[in-house]
């Protein structure tokens, strides 16, 4: 496994995130050693935070199941705001596409993976990646090269509306919070150039509502974006893999049921992304 540690210096931010590899080596026995997607990961916090149950264990599990992949661990907390860490993710997947022959890994195929606040920065550059030109302009790279693949997403932060979870956006925004409260509620910004999208939630989130999913869900719908979507009963937030492994100090084990979501994932992964041989699903 290549796994380093690399800071993401972005222009105008007081510090640089670190983004974690966990690359598959290259190998000269293995029929697909060489080439594979990267998933790259976005934890949850709300904005104030980069967690641990939404980082290392999914990564590996998704390494596990053949993928490269990644976890940046962006600038957020006290003071440092919006597009901080939206300038990090899209300066890593530019520098995941500028690599990419270097680390085996399949430039048309950069998969984001967010889940809860990082879910919202994970779609918000999806959405934004083309919509929002400074983006690329700020960090002297092409559209292009900022533009993920795919995206999943773990019961994300989308709406800054009724159904916000407001902690996130008053940590993104900071003072700037009532000028682009609206800019950042991302269902009212989805186009024809997002990315495919796998998306699941549970019924009883608590604490971000299944609502910020549903509303995404409408305006993929609307914008002929394709999306697989998941919904679950039963779950707290913050559920990460939904196992034993992913567990908070103090807990129930997880909720299993939802546990089934990385292998939903890996088939919708299977279809969308048939990097080891087999043929797109037929109704790509």
């Amino acid at each position: 496994m290549i796994h380093e540690v690399l800071k993401i210096q972005v222009p105008g931010a007081a510090e640089a995130g670190s983004l974690y590899t966990y690359f598959w080596s290259p190998s000269q026995e293995l029929d697909y050693g060489n080439q594979r997607p990267v998933i790259l990961l976005c934890p949850g916090g709300a904005y104030e935070m980069t967690s641990d149950v939404e980082s290392e264990a999914i990564a590996l599990r998704f390494m596990a199941m053949g993928y490269h992949t990644a976890v940046l661990r962006y600038s957020c907390g006290p003071g440092i705001h919006y597009p901080t860490a939206l300038l990090q993710l899209a300066e890593s997947v530019a520098l995941l596409r500028e690599r990419a022959e270097e680390w085996g890994i399949l430039g048309d195929q950069i998969i984001l993976q967010g889940s809860s606040a990082g879910g919202h920065l994970a779609a918000s550059l999806a959405v934004f990646w083309k919509k929002d030109r400074g983006l690329a302009e700020k960090l002297g790279r092409s559209c292009e090269e900022i533009r993920p693949n795919g995206l999943i997403l773990s019961y994300p932060v989308i709406t800054s509306g009724e159904f916000a979870h407001n902690g996130s956006f008053r940590n993104l925004l900071g003072e700037r919070y009532g000028e682009l409260r609206s800019k950042m509620s991302l269902e009212c910004q989805v186009s024809e150039d997002v990315p495919p999208v796998f998306l699941w939630h549970t019924l009883s989130d608590a604490t971000v509502p299944v609502e910020n999913s549903l509303l995404f869900l409408g305006a993929l719908r609307k914008a002929g974006v394709s999306v697989e979507f998941h919904l679950f009963p039963e779950g707290k937030h913050g559920l990460g893999l939904a196992d034993r492994q992913t567990s908070k100090k103090g807990s129930a084990e997880g909720t299993l049921a939802c546990s089934v979501w990385t292998e939903l994932a890996k088939k919708w992964l299977d279809c969308y992304f048939p990097w080891y041989g087999a043929g797109k699903c037929s109704h790509i």
